[in-house]
């Protein structure tokens, strides 16, 4: 009962405070993001190679799904530009029941992904990464385009971008002028339309509804031969449930891969984006799930991929969207233009659409980010360019595949620099006064190293170099780890090899006040056992009276101690001055003399 309370309050918290007025912002922001979603999902549908209907479908049905269960209020999911090549790659070798297949397996293993808090750590993936991923797809859609740009009269297009390429320059003799004209005019009407009215009705929508009538008004279709899309169905799809085999699953797994994490980069950047435009907090795992389930249930009425689109959940905010509300009338009025413009939408040009898709594809590409590589560090502008030439050059499931290992091994190397080992001693002690060398001594035969950071197997290395350059070998190795916060298999394995390596040699290995989680990864995995509870120490003066345990050498009393027995003594001193002094000052008294002994005088000799 308690956890359906609280589903049901996670569900209604975007609603709080709801009223007339919000009602109102959020249908007229829904409105706004229609007239850019409209043009968008028809030309990423074409350019992935499905119908263009399928486009409008999944930005009814998956972005109303979105915007009812994303992490995000204000979120506006649909067909993007990063599924186009992905997309039409499943498309072209496992057919549309495969393309099917695969989105709903994406969507179960982003609903597996939510339900294991998984969110917070996709959003690690490194900016070099993810930024490359963008620019390779929006090259890869660039290159997409030049067939319906320019008219050419290709047939099948290769998958991969050097193929694609050869095809096209073969075919450049067919290229069809008047297509080309209406193609770059609509660019141009699209790039300039003024900012002030574009927070109204983007240029996008306008410039595509002006080519439009421009071709069936003057009959350019039969007259220049300008392709159009022509055959449009405006019916909503029916349920069907695609076929599956085994050998199929197989196969679509890695795609099925490369889609989820897509979905969950770009649904969560998104987020971040419209958090930093709301100053709120989404829920990254409520995100997943919801993109999960936008997936898992679209395919069944013919969608393909869906995920949070950056620019128009912008619009949605600047617009005046402040809940789901706005998602959801999107979907709604994207499908009521869909039932009543189904005949309009057969004369749409295909240049025109084109052109909507080249401005996207410029504006992800950004090439100012190139410029800028040179001013980064090395090794992340390697990652960058080679997660870069493998989506463009190769396919997308290789490129997330390799750039996923590049950026685990950029994170590695992060964490290996800012980890240290070092020697330690009284002259480059840093530490405070409990965990402190100053003032003890260090017996002979016993060696110190501060580890600081996380110990996992980028460290292993570390260690093994600061043992060998110490030139020596310890009888007794202290490790203060106080400063360790994690620690890996790799790691505990490196301090397993490290205690038996010792313990061959008859020499020993004491770890000073280790913290909570590698202390647990140490007990659990039976290590603490096998080097024994005594030699595990809560602190650099305990671990050096366990050093002199091992070496036979008698304890040493802490200078700590010293000091309290020094000043006792001390104490003890003044006191019995001070009574001398009030003795010798009653003498005089008796005697008729005057009192030469004050409180802080010393005494006579006598």
């Amino acid at each position: 009962m308690n956890g359906a309370t609280a589903l049901k309050d996670k569900f209604l918290a975007p609603y709080a405070g709801y009223n007339k007025e919000r009602f109102r912002q959020d249908l007229m922001a829904g409105l706004t993001v229609m007239t850019v979603a409209f043009p968008l999902s028809m030309a990423f549908a074409i350019a992935s190679g499905v119908k263009p209907e399928q486009g409008l479908f999944t930005a009814i049905i998956g972005g109303g799904i979105i915007a009812a269960l994303s992490g995000s209020r204000v979120q506006i999911g649909g067909p993007t530009g990063a599924f186009v090549i992905i997309t039409y790659s499943v498309l072209q070798s496992y057919g549309l029941n495969g393309l099917f297949l695969c989105t709903m397996m994406a969507g179960a293993m982003l609903c597996v992904m939510g339900l294991a808090k998984m969110g917070s750590i996709i959003r690690f993936i490194p900016y070099p990464v993810s930024r490359a991923f963008t620019k390779g797809i929006a090259v890869l859609i660039l290159s997409s385009q030049i067939k319906n740009f320019f008219g050419l009269n290709v047939v099948k297009m290769p998958v991969d971008f050097v193929g694609k390429i050869q095809v096209l320059a073969h075919h450049l003799d067919g290229i069809q002028w008047p297509t080309v004209a209406l193609g770059v005019a609509s660019v141009a009407f699209m790039a300039l339309w003024p900012k002030r009215l574009a927070r109204f009705v983007p240029g996008t929508m306008v410039g595509l509804i002006c080519a439009t009538v421009v071709v069936a008004m003057f009959g350019l279709h039969d007259r220049w031969q300008i392709a159009t899309i022509g055959e449009f169905s405006g019916r909503f799809p029916a349920l069907q449930l695609p076929g599956a085999d085994w050998a199929t699953i197989k196969e679509l797994v890695q795609p099925a891969f490369t889609i989820a994490l897509l979905v969950a980069m770009q649904a969560l950047l998104c987020a971040v984006v419209t958090d930093g435009l709301l100053d709120e907090r989404h829920d990254s795992n409520k995100e997943l799930v919801g993109q999960g389930v936008a997936n898992l249930v679209g395919p069944l009425f013919g969608c393909i991929p869906v995920t949070g689109a950056v620019a128009r959940s912008v619009i949605n905010v600047r617009s005046g969207a402040r809940s789901p509300v706005s998602g959801i009338t999107h979907s709604l009025l994207l499908l009521a233009v869909m039932l009543s413009a189904a005949p309009l939408v057969s004369y749409i040009p295909l240049s025109a659409l084109s052109a909507v898709l080249v401005l996207a594809a410029y504006r992800m590409v950004s090439w100012k980010q190139f410029l800028r590589l040179p001013r980064w560090p090395f090794s992340d502008s390697s990652v960058f360019l080679a997660t870069f030439a493998l989506t463009v050059l190769t396919n997308l499931t290789l490129a997330v595949e390799v750039g996923v290992v590049l950026a685990a091994l950029l994170m590695v190397k992060r964490i290996s620099e800012t980890s240290m080992i070092t020697a330690v001693d009284e002259a480059t002690e840093t530490e405070g006064s409990q965990h402190s060398l100053v003032g003890k001594e260090v017996p002979k035969g016993v060696l110190i190293f501060r580890v600081f950071g996380a110990f996992f197997f980028g460290v292993v290395d570390k260690l093994d170099t600061e043992l060998k350059r110490a030139k020596q070998e310890p009888e007794v190795l202290i490790l203060r780890v106080r400063k360790v916060l994690a620690m890996d298999a790799t790691g505990l394995q490196a301090l397993e090899d490290l205690h038996l390596k010792l313990k061959r040699k008859g020499k020993h290995l004491i770890l000073s006040a280790p913290h909570t989680q590698p202390l647990a990864v140490m007990i659990n995995s039976g290590f603490i056992d096998r080097l024994g509870e005594e030699n595990v120490c809560a602190n650099i003066g305990a671990s050096l009276a366990r050093a002199r345990e091992i070496l036979g050498l008698p304890p040493v009393k802490d200078v700590t101690e010293t000091q309290e027995a020094l000043h006792a003594e001390k104490m003890k001193i003044e006191a019995v001055r001070q009574e001398l002094s009030a003795a010798v000052a009653r003498a005089n008294q008796m005697l008729g003399k005057p009192d030469e002994t004050g409180p802080g005088s010393t005494p006579p000799k006598s």
